[in-house]
């Protein structure tokens, strides 16, 4: 609520006790209207009120509550969100959150302060699939069963180089999404079958892009590709691709001149036709090396956020953005 400063009385006037009337009523419907953000159940207008910490995260959330959930994201859409700060309305909003769905590890600001929320009801992508480290250099020889033992497997591995991005593989994001209907069920119990029947529909959506990218991946020219940071070891290893990154899994740190060397001879070595940019970090070092390669460049976008230059309107749109990217890079037939 925004209370305007009570100001000094120029004269000692009478207020019509109507005008009081008026305003002690406008009063209390403002109290009510608040007192029904927090309610203690989590939920305003009979809908559960869900925060979500950044873009993938937010569209969990609302392919699984449907029309029984409120989505609000943390993240600002064109806003990288490795760098969040949270103001302090966005943090004591977590406590009265009816369920709060994240991805530990990838923003600090939201790590610590979902931890000092005391929520009962959160969602930690990382804790519903297997994390895996990669560095500038992340590849698989065999796509097919890279995830082997993955539902056995809960609990992410804290730890230095820790790869966040398990959305891009959709077989790992499908499991991350039963997790969240698990979550959204328990703090709305009431609905739980269908937070359950949502999840189930989105991984058969997930599934069929998962298909789309194995077929149309299959019969390539290279499997190598540039890309300005490590956002698609998990994309590259389902699909037995070979990332190589400009830098790490950090979009902000800086090539040390024996990596951008390294890449010079890679590219030649594997025949690499494109260099990769993304729509939310800066494209210069992607285009230098590129035009010093004599190289094409492209988008592909790691999905952290959805503004009016992505290629697709939602998740979906920019994964089949991705892939055919990926089909002109690598020389599909």
């Amino acid at each position: 609520m925004n209370v305007r400063p009570i100001r000094p009385a120029r004269s000692r006037r009478r207020i019509p006790v109507a005008a009081v009337a008026l305003a002690a009523t406008l009063g209390l419907v403002t109290l009510t209207a608040c007192s029904a953000v927090t309610a203690g159940d989590g939920k305003k207008n009979g809908k559960l009120q869900v925060i979500a910490s950044f873009y993938p995260m937010e569209f969990l959330a609302q392919q699984i509550g449907g029309e029984h959930v409120d989505v609000t994201g943390l993240t600002k859409p064109g806003v990288e969100p490795h760098d969040l700060e949270l103001t302090p309305r966005q943090t004591g909003s977590l406590a009265d959150a009816g369920a709060i769905v994240y991805l530990k590890g990838l923003q600090p600001a939201v790590d610590a302060a979902i931890k000092q929320s005391g929520n009962k009801h959160v969602a930690d992508a990382a804790s519903f699939t297997r994390l895996e480290n990669h560095g500038a250099e992340a590849g698989g020889h065999e796509g097919e069963g890279a995830d082997e033992g993955a539902d056995d497997h809960h609990g992410h591995q804290d730890g230095a180089g820790t790869d966040p991005h398990v959305w891009l593989d959709p077989v790992r994001y499908a499991q991350v999404a039963k997790g969240v209907a698990k979550t959204l069920g328990e703090a709305d119990p009431e609905h739980r079958a269908d937070y359950e029947r949502g999840a189930s529909e989105l991984a058969k959506k997930l599934d069929t892009l998962n298909n789309d990218f194995a077929a149309g991946l299959k019969n390539r020219a290279s499997d190598t590709f540039i890309t300005t940071h490590a956002a698609f070891g998990y994309l590259a290893e389902r699909y037995g691709l070979v990332q190589e990154a400009i830098s790490g899994v950090d979009p902000e740190s800086e090539p040390s001149a024996a990596r951008m060397k390294q890449l010079h001879a890679l590219a030649e070595d594997h025949h690499v036709s494109t260099v990769f940019f993304e729509t939310l970090a800066s494209p210069a070092t992607a285009k230098t090396l590129a035009g010093d390669l004599k190289l094409k460049t492209d988008v592909l976008d790691p999905l952290e956020g959805i503004t009016d230059a992505s290629r697709g309107r939602d998740y979906f749109g920019v994964m089949k953005a991705n892939l055919a990217a990926l089909q002109k890079a690598l020389g599909t037939k």
